[in-house]
């Protein structure tokens, strides 16, 4: 080995061993390893200690309890001469303690990543110091550390070029089967993962491929999944990702890697152009290190919401690239969407339900078919402990406070573990209490091992982050560093001045201020030193995220949710309620005691016109239109972020369309027929109707009820088409007036050219139409001019056939249009 390093000694509970540099060391409870411990607070597979070809250093390998140097959780280590590390408990945990020669070889010249080839390791450079951690014993540079492409000190070259987190054995001929269930060769315990989700299989000739089992969450390749129940021939450098496990074959074993949170996070020179060749984000680079909140600040107009659609990837920027851990997030998103969470400023859950049972939906929802109610329960416990929610698990939502509300948003997103965090103004209209303990709430999900970037307003706790990009006017960076260094960069007192600098000076060059100065130079110029990924990855393509659960049992849940949120609503119980019958008794002003039978013919054989008739059809058949529509009218557009969020986690469009439409169905039908009932039942109706026989009651109600279905339809379509939920009641009036023009009751429609043809498009055409075939609107209300009878109020079989499948057609266009309408909400990665 190299110049004076020799062997180090390591010591513990009386027992020594010394380390030879040539190779890496294994800690933990596995009789196999190295250095063994009989503690159950050490992981089986703990830790690793080696020589990088510099310096000694301790690598933690996901343990459970944690590995600990100065009572700070660490990572990865360089150790020096007398350093003391503690497994499991930072304080009387197993302790190992460090002497031999084993001092830091001279401190190397700083260096594009690039060069220091793949074998640095994770401590080619030593790591600066955590922002509460107090120096350590080994030398630091004189000068702030720069960082690699990802923010992290010394970032490998390659994804997989971490120490694994444990080796699996490969014997001749087997085959090995991954999965959640405890008869699998491989466990992974990730509620992400299926029972039985993958194997790995060894072809004749000598090759290796993964088998997908049929998998909730995919199976996938370099990012990209393979077909359900499909297979993949593996290449040496491919990476196969299962949940939160990638794999690697390596000779006859089977390399692990798990992500448990400690990830680096980068975005490279990434540029948005709209329509136009405007820049709305220009050139925007900077690196997240592991286990650090970074917030995102900036006046109005200078794109972090952009920004933040481009970091996640539901609107990939033009330009650039988004790397996750050295994985390009746009090529690789499929799988690495899962690991991700986007809490947007919206609340995304159902403020009439419960905490406790909106997590549940959310968790039936997100996790595979094949988890149990009690690892679900259990995981919504967990999570809601550690946020410190399960004292409120039993309130309503909405009767949470602001600051409690968002904790629940965090929680919905943390029950699938994601590493990587980000918030849309989560602190916008709380109080500085809440804002401070919402900030408090972001650093404690970082320090428990997450990245967190948030976008915010608030200024006043940007002391809690770890680093602080600030955008300007147009789209590009004017700042990016440590918060408590940016007012004295921008040489103004409060961050108020900083903003009106903005406003007045919007055309001096922020940008080029920034990557000429010296803060340029120690955070980010070397964000290109490190190439991404080098796998054969196909270019970016529509995303079909693989559905967790099937259609069918998305659907079931989707309705159960609706039905439990329409349930808790006790004011929206009894609008449905009093709306129709009110609008139906309101039908009975009109000549209650009339019929709506044709009158007996004069003297000299004239029919005297039956007005009655009409004009009870034509108030009942505006009442089906405007509960129908009334009902639908807001449900996408409230429920619009939370849609968003749902799609990209894999919800199915036509599941959640067509939960709506039963729910909202069977409501309207019912409303229907309640107008029906009271509008005809006290009249004095046919004897005979059409099709149904003596059952004209019904017969008349039937249009009725459809109406409010194919009306219900297009209250739809508005609420997919609208922006805001204030849009939606004057649209809403609008629709119910034209329902009232082209009903055919106010004047004839047959024979004025053009007005009847575009009458063909209102439902209330076809169920007046209907319903007068039934009533034999022709004799009741015959035309002017003799002969110029309206064929759809014929008094037969297909007459009344034709307008009641016109009518239902109606309502299955308007299906189509609404699945068309919602694609426009989902991000855009998924409709390329």
């Amino acid at each position: 080995m190299g110049h004076g390093v020799p062997e180090l000694v390591l010591q513990s509970n009386g027992q020594t061993w010394t380390l030879d540099p040539s190779r890496p060391y294994t800690l933990g409870r596995d009789p196999q390893g190295d250095i063994v411990f009989d503690d159950a607070r050490v992981s089986w597979r703990h830790a690793t200690v080696s020589f990088n070809g510099r310096s000694w250093v301790i690598e933690d390998h996901g343990s459970t309890n944690g590995t600990f140097v100065q009572g700070q959780r660490i990572q990865q280590r360089e150790l020096g001469p007398g350093s003391a590390v503690h497994l499991g408990n930072a304080t009387d945990g197993p302790q190992v303690t460090l002497s031999g020669a084993a001092a830091v070889a001279a401190q190397p010249q700083q260096q594009p990543y690039a060069a220091q080839g793949a074998g640095a390791g994770w401590a080619q450079q030593p790591q600066q110091p955590d922002r509460q951690q107090p120096q350590q014993a080994v030398q630091q540079p004189s000068i702030p550390q720069q960082q690699g492409p990802d923010g992290g000190a010394g970032a490998p070259p390659v994804y997989g070029d971490r120490s694994p987190t444990t080796f699996h054995q490969f014997a001749l001929g087997r085959v090995m089967r991954i999965g959640r269930a405890l008869e699998n060769d491989l466990v992974v315990s990730d509620l992400q993962v299926s029972r039985n989700h993958a194997e790995f299989h060894a072809t004749p000739d000598g090759r290796m491929e993964i088998r997908d089992l049929g998998s909730h969450n995919g199976t996938y390749v370099n990012g990209q999944p393979i077909a359900k129940g499909g297979s993949a021939l593996l290449g040496p450098n491919d990476i196969v990702g299962v949940g939160h496990s990638t794999f690697r074959i390596i000779g006859d074993r089977l390399e692990e890697f798990v992500d448990t949170g400690e990830v680096s996070f980068s975005a490279r020179h990434l540029t948005v152009t709209v329509d136009g060749g405007k820049q709305i984000l220009k050139d925007v680079s900077f690196g997240v290190p592991e286990k650090s909140v970074i917030a995102v600040i900036g006046p109005s107009g200078s794109g972090k919401s952009t920004l933040l659609k481009a970091l996640t990837g539901y609107r990939p920027a033009n330009q650039g690239e988004v790397l996750y851990d050295n994985r390009d997030l746009y090529k690789q998103f499929a799988e690495l969407r899962q690991r991700i969470g986007l809490v947007p400023q919206d609340d995304i859950l159902h403020k009439e339900l419960t905490v406790k049972k909106a997590l549940k939906y959310a968790a039936k929802l997100r996790f595979p078919a094949d988890t149990t109610a009690a690892e679900r329960e259990a995981r919504i416990d967990e999570v809601l402990r550690e946020l410190k929610l399960d004292i409120h698990k039993e309130k309503k939502v909405t009767s949470l406070s602001g600051g409690q509300r968002k904790r629940v948003s965090v929680a919905l997103e943390l029950l699938t573990k994601p590493s990587l965090i980000f918030l849309d103004e989560p602190t916008s209209g709380l109080d500085p209490g809440m804002d401070r303990d919402v900030m408090q709430l972001l650093r404690g999900l970082a320090d428990d091992g997450r990245t967190v970037l948030v976008v915010t307003h608030s200024v006043a706790e940007l002391a809690l982050c770890d680093k602080l990009l600030v955008m300007a006017p147009g789209g590009a960076v004017a700042y990016f560093g440590p918060p408590e260094e940016a007012l004295n960069f921008f040489g103004y007192d409060t961050w108020a001045d900083v903003f009106s600098a903005f406003e007045n000076y919007r055309d001096y060059d922020w940008a080029g201020r920034w990557k000429g100065s010296q803060h340029y130079q120690m955070y980010a110029a070397d964000i290109d030193a490190v190439a991404p990924q080098s796998v054969q990855v196909p270019p970016m393509q529509a995303m079909r995220p693989p559905k967790p659960q099937g259609w069918m049992s998305q659907f079931g849940t989707l309705v159960r949710r609706y039905v439990s949120v329409i349930v808790s609503d006790r004011g929206f119980l009894a609008l449905m309620v009093i709306l129709p019958a009110v609008l139906g008794a309101v039908s009975l002003l009109i000549d209650a005691d009339r019929g709506l039978l044709p009158n007996p013919p004069r003297a000299n054989g004239q029919i005297v016109p039956n007005g009655t008739a009409t004009t009870v059809l034509l108030i009942l058949a505006v009442g089906a239109c405007f509960a129908g529509a009334a009902n639908s009218v807001r449900e996408l557009i409230k429920e619009r972020v939370i849609y968003e969020r749902e799609r990209a986690t894999g919800l199915s469009r036509s599941a959640y369309l067509m939960s709506k439409v039963f729910v909202l169905g069977m409501i309207t039908v019912l409303q229907g027929l309640l107008v029906g009932v009271i509008g005809f039942a006290s009249r004095e109706l046919p004897e005979e109707g059409l099709v149904l026989g003596g059952a004209t009651l019904v017969e008349l109600s039937l249009p009725i009820m459809a109406l409010g279905f194919t009306s219900m339809m297009f209250g739809l379509i508005i609420s997919s088409l609208v922006k805001t939920a204030e849009k939606t009641m004057p649209l809403l009036v609008m629709f119910a007036i034209i329902q009232v023009v082209f009903t055919g009751c106010l004047f004839a429609l047959h024979g004025s050219i053009g007005v009847n043809e575009f009458s063909y498009l209102m439902p209330s055409r076809w169920a007046v139409a209907a319903a007068g075939a039934t009533l034999d609107f022709n004799k009741i209300s015959p035309p002017e001019t003799a002969g110029d009878t309206d064929p759809l109020w014929d008094h037969t079989v297909g007459a009344w056939g034709m307008d009641m499948a016109a009518l239902i057609a109606l309502g299955v266009i308007c299906g189509f249009f609404v699945a068309r309408f919602l694609r426009r909400h989902e991000p855009e990665v998924m409709r390329k």
